[in-house]
């Protein structure tokens, strides 16, 4: 009996940590059929007999991305959207271009962990840590540098530089999801309420409304 119980405890955690990620495939590819009428955690699979090459290609990552915008930054998302093919394989891609001065804002990966690669330019790049501790760990990277977000923490890049920068994100989902800090807390539709928001930042319910009437744009 104990060790029933000892291999039913080790079996259900070995589940948990299975499927802390995104699911392993169980073929040799699952490209996405997206016009499914079912919904599911993922994407459905395409009949092999139709997948092309297509499927597992996106063409002008090379391009920049138009940083003319208040944020000064573009993202251009490389994931199963984009690619069919990664439905399944747990993994993505982003560009990053910034303006001098520009920012990526502070934002979460809710089902990924991020590494970065600079690739020109200068960049300022930082995470908040869980609480309690909230501790914020920074980096000012060059080209070349290499570093890592982990999944689900707040985190940002802002060009430190005089010039443009560019970076490759890789992440560890095929959606990794993105959730904009303030776009979410002050741009949600319906509103928050000015009297829960004043509350919790502890400032008067007029800047909250002030807050809330900026336009907040996705990056």
């Amino acid at each position: 009996m104990a060790n029933m119980l000892y291999f039913m405890g080790f079996l259900a955690l070995s589940c948990s940590l299975a499927l802390a990620s995104d699911p392993s495939p169980l073929q040799d590819f699952c490209v996405a059929a997206p016009n499914g009428q079912v919904f599911v955690n993922g994407q459905f699979c395409k009949d092999p007999k139709h997948v092309t090459e297509n499927d597992f290609f996106f063409g002008g990552l090379n391009k920049p991305g138009n940083t003319a915008n208040p944020l000064g930054s573009k993202v251009t998302p490389v994931n199963v959207a984009q690619i069919p093919g990664l439905n399944t394989l747990g993994i993505s891609a982003a560009r990053i271009d910034f303006a001098p001065y520009g920012l990526n804002p502070p934002h979460i990966h809710p089902r990924g962990t991020e590494i970065l690669t600079v690739l020109e330019g200068t960049l300022y790049v930082g995470f908040v840590t869980s609480n309690a501790e909230n501790r914020l760990v920074t980096k000012v990277l060059q080209k070349g540098d290499v570093f890592v977000f982990p999944q689900g923490l707040i985190h940002f890049q802002r060009n430190a530089g005089y010039g443009n920068a560019v970076a490759i994100a890789a992440l560890s989902s095929q959606n990794p999801g993105l959730i904009i800090v303030a776009n979410s807390v002050f741009g949600s539709k319906p509103p928050i309420s000015d009297d829960v928001l004043a509350k919790a930042f502890q400032v008067d319910k007029s800047v909250v409304d002030h807050l809330q009437s900026q336009f907040w744009m996705d990056n």
